[in-house]
């Protein structure tokens, strides 16, 4: 055996050399104190090294411990403070599918708040998707709140200005997005003179505008349309919280990964939500 720059005492062990010109280096005395001033490694991490002052790996193979694969629990309050060392003070990785779980509630208070992805995923929990901002004109002392646009299907929508035309193009990518027999499509013509716009033809590539004066055209439109690159969306289903949605690949909790989840899985393809054909 060999003890080097080991001091016990009454339910005390000190482990370094102290340097005794220091106060906060001085001998503890309090019972229960275990102090180390250098490298602590606990469990097998000869993978990793001594890369911190405390080093925490898995069980080492002739460890008593039940399970060797869990190499830290904490009961009891926890507090963690960072510093400008790292990037981010807490980094987790691992665990699929899901790094993190918190049994309970959770406040998450965003230095910035367009960048914490969490604060977006509570909205689940909530009987609406709100955001709450800074009042952009009033300033201080007020602020502005709304709610998400929500509705029976995965949609999508096209808006804009027709002028001297009577052909709204769709963007590229409609065609391979969205179902052609899903469209609907509003006209509002702009101007104080009355006169009809019909739609004539339409797909997920373009819609033809014919107006009955044949004067020129002149016109707000809104385009809608249902996603086909997705299962359609169950709106109705038996269960006790938003885990019991039928397919997994919608669910956080699920044990599909993030990078396998497949939301066109035939076996969930589920009813269209709207049809205009």
């Amino acid at each position: 055996m060999s003890i080097k720059n080991i001091i016990t005492e009454t339910m005390s062990l000190h482990v370094g050399d102290p340097v005794w010109s220091r106060p906060d280096q001085s001998t503890l005395t309090k019972a229960g104190v275990l102090t180390c001033g250098g490298i602590s490694i606990f469990g097998d991490c000869s993978d990793i090294g001594g890369i911190a002052t405390v080093t925490i790996g898995t069980a080492d193979g002739d460890s008593l411990q039940k399970n060797k694969k869990l190499s830290l629990h904490v009961k009891g309050n926890t507090v963690m403070k960072g510093d400008t060392q790292t990037s981010h003070a807490l980094t987790i990785s691992g665990g699929k599918p899901i790094p993190l779980k918190v049994i309970g509630d959770a406040i998450f208070t965003a230095l910035t708040p367009q960048t914490l992805t969490a604060r977006f995923a509570l909205a689940d929990l909530k009987p609406y998707k709100p955001f709450d901002i800074e009042h952009p004109t009033k300033g201080k002392g007020w602020r502005l709140r709304y709610v998400s646009l929500e509705g029976p299907e995965a949609g999508v929508y096209y808006r804009g200005r027709l002028k001297e035309s009577n052909v709204i193009k769709l963007p590229d990518y409609w065609e391979q997005l969205v179902h052609t027999d899903s469209i609907s499509v509003q006209l509002q013509p702009i101007g104080d003179r009355h006169f009809h716009l019909n739609v004539v033809s339409f797909d997920n590539k373009e819609i033809i505008i014919k107006e009955a004066d044949d004067k020129p055209i002149d016109c707000f439109y809104h385009v809608y349309g249902e996603r086909k690159d997705v299962n359609p969306l169950l709106t109705e289903y038996e269960g006790n919280d938003r885990y019991d949605y039928p397919d997994p690949n919608f669910n956080e909790n699920s044990d599909i990964s993030v990078e396998d989840r497949n939301n066109t899985d035939p076996k969930y393809n589920f009813p269209r939500n709207t049809i205009t054909s």
